[in-house]
């Protein structure tokens, strides 16, 4: 069955829309439908980008979990601007989204860290992420002398780790439909927080 995206379906609000096309990736994409792609850049446009997992979405924005002091976290630091790209081959959808960013208060840190599996959570005190490091061993053991230090206890949240939740200015809607005729509507954020949407030539 074709699929397309027409102005009276996908409605006014793109956050509704996401999460429908969401929901919808969940049951089509078999791995990782919310990996997505951080596009940053440093405070002289140098750009970078990498895949990391979408944890939550609401009117706020997109949320994600990392090293602040990673790479990532540096040039957010310098720019805190971002683009995101989600990409579902299935549903041959693409949804673009471009932003402010800031880091998601501690409370929500703490609460996200606290949920996710123990493994993950030493791996995250274990990792220096993004500096050059000695070989493989010397991070093992780091994680094995971290498992060993918080046998029996609960292992807390690294002042290092936090989240970072990108405020949309922008989301893009694609549509993948025949002879390249493909569908593209395009939201943009006004002021008072209303959207207005626009149909774009693919």
């Amino acid at each position: 069955m074709e699929r397309m995206l027409l102005e009276d379906e996908a409605g006014p609000d793109p956050i509704r829309l996401f999460k429908r096309w969401f929901e919808e990736a969940r049951e089509a994409v078999p791995v990782l439908p919310e990996g997505m792609t951080l596009a940053t850049t440093t405070v002289d446009g140098t750009p970078s980008a990498r895949v990391v997992l979408l944890k939550e979405v609401d009117e706020r924005g997109f949320v994600f979990y990392t090293n602040v002091e990673s790479r990532k976290g540096a040039e957010l630091a310098e720019n805190p601007r971002a683009a995101l790209v989600f990409w579902w081959r299935p549903l041959e959808r693409q949804v673009r989204v471009e932003g402010q960013v800031e880091q998601v208060s501690d409370a929500e840190a703490d609460a996200y860290f606290r949920n996710r599996a123990r493994g993950s959570q030493l791996g995250a005190w274990a990792s220096a992420q993004s500096r050059a490091i000695p070989d493989r061993g010397a991070l093992e053991r780091r994680f094995e002398a971290l498992a060993e230090a918080y046998r029996g206890r609960e292992v807390p949240r690294p002042s290092f780790w936090g989240g970072y939740r990108v405020f949309p200015a922008t989301i893009e809607f694609f549509q993948s439909r025949p002879d390249r005729l493909n569908d593209r509507l395009h939201y943009r954020r006004l002021e008072g927080g209303n959207w207005r949407m626009e149909r774009l030539a693919p």
